[in-house]
């Protein structure tokens, strides 16, 4: 039999990476309790804070009725009073009931009161496509909320994001939205033992390449891969960067990327129009114009509500096979 190594790996899904943020959190600091529809008895409507409730009892896991204006308010005023809540919204198409306690309340009290009150504030919400649940369960709107000053706007893609962020996001003393995508909960990945921390400010190169970035952010990321992967049978070596965060834009990362490859694919799961990806690019033009030696290109959703049907679904999302193609013309224009 083997001796088991030091410093080996934990696998474990991005599901329970998210749980054992929660669990860490509640763990160190008695300031810190959750709130949010369903996240008691029933462990969340992703399952990531099953089993909660009994380990820490119903003062710090804390079923709410279903308004979101009301408990993400309850929320503002905890954090106000010296509490650290984290507070769960099922997903970001049920966030806009509540935007006016994040944009009017969380993200403006600290700037109107002098500095007076802090807020410090996680949500937490799930985001994106693919599960074939229609419009009203399918949107990414992560892109509106990064054009707010004085949220913090965080996208973990990894298992190791998943587990880490939420303590950064914790040490914030403004509010701090989270989006987990959906179709990242099943994933695995591992979790090295050693790992402690995750920084929470800057992008990260996951591929190196010389040839074209794609830059991209959570699920999203998964999908840029697999077409670097396809790229690189065909010869082109694509560099993948991870933005991580979408507010603050860690604006250095992505402009080294594109100065060292010169032609950049910014995949991105919202619509087009008024996108983040449409902020990228333009920073690209405004910084690195002259470093470029092809157009700006962009993969994003197809600009209409998320279909229900299967095919529908696929052909309104950013595809492998769409990535590819982009990125070969950029690279090797017919």
């Amino acid at each position: 039999m083997n001796a088991p190594q030091a410093n080996a790996a934990a696998r474990m899904t991005y599901r329970e990476a998210c749980k054992q943020a929660l669990r860490e959190a509640l763990l160190s600091d008695p300031r810190v309790f959750l709130m949010g529809e369903d996240i008691g008895r029933y462990g969340g409507c992703y399952a990531v804070t099953k089993g909660l409730l009994e380990e820490f009892g119903e003062e710090r896991i804390r079923d709410t009725p279903l308004s979101e204006s009301a408990f993400v308010g309850a929320g503002v005023g905890a954090a106000m009073a010296g509490m650290r809540p984290i507070v769960e919204i099922m997903t970001v198409n049920f966030s806009l009931l509540a935007l006016d306690q994040i944009v009017n309340n969380a993200v403006t009290i600290p700037h109107m009161s002098g500095g007076q009150f802090a807020i410090p504030l996680v949500i937490r919400m799930a985001t994106g496509g693919g599960r074939r649940v229609a419009a009203q369960h399918s949107r990414s709107l992560e892109g509106w909320y990064a054009h707010i000053p004085g949220l913090r706007v965080l996208t973990p893609a990894t298992v190791e994001d998943a587990r880490f962020m939420l303590k950064g996001a914790l040490a914030d003393p403004n509010p701090v939205i989270i989006f987990e995508h959906v179709m990242l909960y099943n994933m695995e990945g591992d979790l090295p033992s050693d790992m402690k921390v995750v920084e929470i400010a800057h992008a990260k190169v996951h591929r190196a390449g010389r040839d074209i970035s794609l830059i991209t952010y959570g699920g999203s990321l998964f999908k840029a891969l697999e077409a670097a992967d396809a790229l690189a049978a065909e010869g082109i070596d694509a560099e993948v960067i991870d933005l991580r965060g979408l507010r603050p834009l860690d604006t250095k990362t992505i402009l080294d990327s594109v100065a060292k490859t010169r032609r950049c694919v910014i995949i991105d799961e919202g619509w087009r129009s008024g996108s983040i990806s449409a902020e990228i690019g333009m920073r690209i033009a405004e910084e690195a114009f002259f470093e470029l030696d092809a157009p700006l290109r962009r993969v994003c959703s197809r600009e209409a509500p998320i279909p229900f049907a299967a095919h529908l679904e696929d052909a309104c999302l950013p595809q492998v096979a769409t990535i590819v193609a982009v990125a070969r013309e950029l690279v090797r224009p017919s």
